[in-house]
């Protein structure tokens, strides 16, 4: 069974249950860590699936191409996150590492069946997937940003200070607006005092309430 998903690793007293990263790890087969250079490609579209696969350092993004040539990208994956699932032989999408990014290749015994932890996976990244069709369908491009640079900021544990490892383009092709448009609303935010950029990979929010004002 594979089913693109994400699944960010919880506090230890939780990692045992069903549907862990913890739990994952005990169903299947790791293998080693496997460093992926910056830009280089863990696996392309179309290529057949199976493993299941976890970043243990770095980040990864499931982009596909359109019928018309556009690259459009679907998730960002770091360190926790588990992907590789998908609904059919093949990968609809193709997994690159942004900036460097460990990968641990996990796989299934010989003739087992999916476990609960996998299936509980699964239904975890639906409800992600339609949070992030929601921000692309009803969403401002204002919105978009601020909805990105909360979620970032919750799943980087600090609700301050952001990170951004992707480049603007990267950016701009998840949440479907140019790399411009990126630049422009970022600025904007500074302008507001909302946030201030400290470089172009990180940001320092100065507002959080008005950050999460933008994204209802």
């Amino acid at each position: 069974m594979h089913i693109q998903s994400t699944f960010r690793a919880r506090p230890d007293a939780q990692l045992n249950e069903p549907g862990s990263v913890a739990a994952l790890l005990t169903a299947m087969q790791p293998a080693a860590v496997t460093l992926h250079a910056a830009e280089a490609t863990i696996y392309a579209q179309g290529d057949a699936a199976g493993p299941l696969y976890l970043v243990e350092f770095g980040t990864v993004r499931i982009c596909r191409l359109t019928a018309d040539g556009r690259r459009q990208i679907t998730a960002f994956h770091s360190a926790g996150d588990v992907f590789g699932f998908e609904a059919g032989d093949e990968h609809e999408s193709s997994a690159e590492s942004v900036d460097g990014a460990g990968i641990r290749v996990l796989r299934t015994a010989m003739g087992s069946e999916p476990t609960g932890s996998i299936l509980m996976l699964a239904l975890k990244s639906l409800a992600r997937t339609q949070n992030h069709l929601m921000v692309l369908g009803r969403r401002t491009a204002n919105e978009k940003m601020a909805a990105l640079l909360v979620d970032l900021a919750e799943r980087q544990g600090d609700d301050r200070h952001v990170h951004l490892p992707m480049q603007r383009n990267d950016i701009g092709d998840y949440l479907g607006i140019t790399f411009e448009t990126v630049s422009r609303i970022l600025r904007a935010f500074k302008d507001q005092g909302i946030i201030r950029l400290k470089s172009i990979s990180e940001i320092e929010i100065l507002d959080p309430a008005a950050l999460e004002d933008l994204c209802d």
